[in-house]
């Protein structure tokens, strides 16, 4: 208990996120064998940074065949909401870090002299206060970023963030390996295979959210186990329930 007389918040020690980043480290590259599924190595990504980090939120940016930028993955519809702005708007420490390969770092998205005032905003009224965008790359090769926003500021701490790089490099290096087994355009086209899947999931999230009254949100981590249990593609899950060859109440718990 604190002074308050409130329950007092456990920190995990040294030891034991030591060996919750060893499982994530392995869980990550279990999922990256022979016929992946690239949208849900992300996905996984995106919820070993939310787990291990304990951020707000965080979500992928990806660079499509025509150098241009998709929202890939998500933790939520907020963070999704703040990186299809940047998109649009083609602009923002998300697009700027894939431009550049460098990490980006927000501390106080509250701050007057906030580079991208536009972008703050934004992220403020979705409840964010600071982001660290850093990017997926390997050497010259850059394929997108990865991003993570906290609900109060400062942003991650460098130990944090180094976590999340290593993470990032992870799901980088398995995602461009492809070239040197297979033909060079594997990446480009597994890249939009992810891109054309995410909008399948985006219908199947809709399909679930009206036949169980969830929100979307909910929806998608729904669907996610519904994935693991059967050991089925995400991808694979959503196309069946979008085309109705999986009905909603086969899905739903």
């Amino acid at each position: 208990m604190n002074e308050d007389g409130g329950a007092t918040r456990s920190t995990p020690t040294h030891a034991s996120l030591e060996a919750r980043l060893a499982q994530q480290f392995v869980s990550l590259a279990d999922t990256l064998v022979d016929d992946y599924d690239v949208v849900d190595v992300l996905a996984h990504l995106v919820e070993a940074c939310v787990d291990l980090l304990d951020v707000g939120e965080a979500s992928i940016l990806l660079v499509d065949q025509r150098g241009g930028l998709r929202l890939v993955a998500s933790s939520s519809e907020s963070a999704g909401i703040v990186e299809l702005f940047q998109v649009q708007d083609e602009d923002g420490p998300c697009v700027e870090t894939v431009n550049t390969g460098l990490p980006v770092t927000i501390e106080d998205l509250g701050a007057n002299d906030v580079r991208w005032p536009r972008f703050a905003e934004l992220a403020r009224r979705e409840g964010f206060a600071s982001v660290s965008a850093l990017p997926m790359r390997l050497r010259n090769d850059r394929i997108g970023s990865l991003n993570l926003f906290q609900t109060s500021a400062p942003a991650l701490e460098q130990d944090q963030q180094r976590i999340a790089q290593a993470l990032a490099d992870v799901a980088t290096i398995g995602i461009l390996q492809q070239r040197s087994i297979h033909r060079a355009s594997i990446v480009a086209e597994q890249l939009q295979t992810a891109l054309s899947t995410r909008v399948v999931i985006e219908q199947a999230k809709g399909v679930l959210s009206e036949a169980g009254g969830l929100g979307m949100d909910q929806a998608f981590a729904i669907l996610r186990a519904f994935s693991r249990n059967h050991n089925v593609k995400l991808g694979l899950v959503a196309d069946a329930l979008v085309k109705r060859r999986l009905r909603p109440q086969e899905v739903l718990p």
